[in-house]
């Protein structure tokens, strides 16, 4: 199965949900992130929150979504995009509507991580039921 992540900048959010599915996925789900507008990098207080946990995001470039990401993916999950993500048929989608980690303070930045590593692990947990694993 194919996952993509889409948020906005491709700098918090959708890396973040990437970083924690392919820790408890390993190599089980082909896996990208991409943004509607890409910001120039990702946020430093991103990859520090991150690092805090023991995944490494600082090399992460965020990248403009592509129709070809969309027809990549079996699954996409939009992680705070709403009307700016595009939509193909045949594909299922998901909305998470969660606040942009960057320009926040740590706290909250730690919040917002805490909250998508919790909507990823039950995803990976249904996942993980469909496939029969």
């Amino acid at each position: 199965m194919n996952v993509l992540f889409v948020c906005v900048g491709n700098a918090g959010r959708s890396p973040m949900a990437e970083a924690f599915l392919r820790r408890g996925g390993g190599d089980r789900y082909g896996l990208r992130s991409a943004g509607t507008r890409p910001a120039i990098r990702t946020g430093p207080n991103v990859v520090a929150v991150m690092n805090e946990l023991g995944i490494d995001i600082s090399r992460h470039e965020p990248r403009q979504l592509e129709r070809a990401d969309l027809e990549w993916a079996d699954l996409v999950v939009r992680v705070g995009c709403g009307d700016m993500c595009p939509f193909i048929p045949g594909r299922r989608y998901l909305d998470w509507n969660v606040q942009d980690p960057n320009e926040t303070n740590p706290e909250t930045t730690r919040r917002i991580r805490d909250e998508i590593a919790r909507r990823v692990g039950a995803l990976l947990f249904e996942l993980q039921g469909s496939s029969g694993t």
